[in-house]
């Protein structure tokens, strides 16, 4: 059974994801502008997102870590994802537990990927109890590294994805203590 488990920050809930949740996010996984950064650029259909939502759970239950459904409270909309996984994509960082976070376009420019983002930062550090926190992201991808500066996480490495041979950026942050 999945747990009830919810993060909340000023304009955002971090919850499990519910069925009604695969339009939504099918839809921001549909728009090419969204997926440019994301491995090979390519959109993925309603029957992909659904595969992955369907993984992202698994991971909860297996793990105790996972991507978290980004709701904005005020219009209780759906705006993406944000959270942990294992980033089993890149051995060469293993092991290792990522920060990672996808919204829809409407919610860009506003700040709410680094509010999400902190919200599970703080998750990692306090409630799983993790030492070091990476994200990886295609390098050229300017928005998301900039999120992640403000965040305090430091580049560590530049390499290459195994599987779309695109060169990605891997960044660390470390718990405090």
């Amino acid at each position: 059974m999945a747990s009830p488990l919810t993060l909340m920050t000023p304009r955002l809930t971090l919850r499990r994801w519910h069925a009604d949740d695969l339009d939504p996010m099918a839809a921001v996984n549909a728009d090419p502008e969204v997926m440019r950064w994301i491995g090979d650029g390519s959109v993925q259909d309603r029957e992909r997102t659904s595969a992955a939502i369907a993984s992202w759970e698994r991971e909860w239950d297996e793990r105790g870590v996972g991507l978290f459904a980004v709701e904005v409270r005020q219009s209780r909309r759906l705006a993406g994802f944000a959270g942990l996984s294992v980033p089993s994509y890149l051995p060469e960082i293993l092991p290792a537990v990522e920060l990672g976070w996808r919204l829809g376009r409407p919610f860009w420019g506003r700040g709410l990927a680094t509010e999400a983002a902190r919200a599970v930062l703080d998750f990692a550090f306090r409630d799983r109890g993790l030492a070091r926190v990476v994200s990886v992201h295609n390098a050229g991808n300017d928005a998301s590294a900039a999120v992640l500066r403000k965040l305090g996480m430091r580049r560590e490495r530049e390499t290459t994805h195994p599987e779309y041979g695109v060169p990605v950026c891997v960044h660390v942050l470390d718990a405090r203590p």
